[in-house]
């Protein structure tokens, strides 16, 4: 099962990697809708290959694939392809595959080539229901961020062209600045709460495994880090005139999501160095 996992995420990129191109077609040409249509079936059959990947996965070692960094990448990115799916059977969002398939895509590849590790079986430290609770909603809410990192990073262009009266030619197939901003806001305001239980249930569990609820500890420093600029954003975005900047601050919170999971969990030493790498 292990081996079959492995295969199914080589296929899941590949697959992707074409939906991402029939995307940048569909945003490229003049009458671009047949591309951006299979786009849209391609990514539909990548989230399907990827939740097989992470199903074979967790059958191969008989428990929840979400136990080190590659899983954890993973989960992530499944749940990111799974809400952009979900959206695109009701809504048309040709306009949005590739900014949504390619961040995808590079999560996918960083965890095949940076992160993969053997399956196998959790550290005692691990084996909780506690797991499957925390890092499902922490990675739940990080597939809703990587779709708002992209509509804030669209509402910056998109704003940008609205007031110089021109721009790139493909954000005429997206919607008006005032549309994304809306969207920006709607899919921080269902991953804010996400996170906000992550760090809660996270401190429930630390007192759990280690008889303490908070310990600045390094990863625990950069969830909390995350939390308050995405409150930031939040406030900020309640702001009259501060539209733009809290944008800017949606994009900083995604960067920082990064920061704590490529570089705190890799190079600081705490307790929650459990990355398998």
């Amino acid at each position: 099962m292990a081996r079959t996992s492995d295969v199914l995420s080589v296929v899941t990129m590949a697959v992707l990697a074409l939906s991402m191109l029939a995307y940048t077609g569909y945003l490229a040409m003049a009458d671009g809708r047949r591309m951006g249509t299979a786009g849209q079936v391609l990514a539909l059959l990548g989230t399907g290959t990827l939740l097989a990947t992470i199903a074979t996965r967790g059958l191969s070692v008989h428990r929840a694939p979400l136990g080190n960094m590659y899983e954890f990448a993973l989960a992530a990115a499944a749940f990111a392809m799974v809400g952009f799916t979900l959206w695109s059977l009701r809504r048309d969002t040709r306009w949005l595959g590739l900014f949504v398939v390619g961040p995808v895509l590079l999560i996918l590849g960083a965890a095949t080539t940076a992160w993969w590790t053997e399956a196998s079986q959790l550290m005692p430290s691990l084996q909780s229901a506690w797991l499957v609770i925390h890092v499902t909603v922490a990675t739940l809410s990080i597939g809703v961020f990587v779709i708002g990192f992209a509509l804030a990073v669209l509402f910056l262009l998109q704003r940008r062209r609205e007031e110089r009266g021109s721009g790139p030619a493909f954000l005429e197939r997206v919607p008006s600045a005032d549309r994304l901003d809306k969207l920006t806001y709607s899919a921080h305001v269902i991953g804010f709460p996400l996170w906000t239980f992550t760090l809660v249930a996270g401190a429930i569990w630390a007192e759990r495994a280690w008889g303490r609820y908070w310990g600045w500890d390094p990863k625990e420093v950069w969830t909390f880090v995350i939390w308050v600029v995405y409150a930031a954003y939040l406030h900020s975005r309640a702001t009259a005139g501060w539209t733009r900047h809290s944008a800017w601050l949606a994009i900083a919170g995604f960067a920082c999501i990064i920061i704590n999971y490529a570089v705190v969990n890799v190079y600081f030493v705490g307790f929650h160095s459990y990355s398998g790498m």
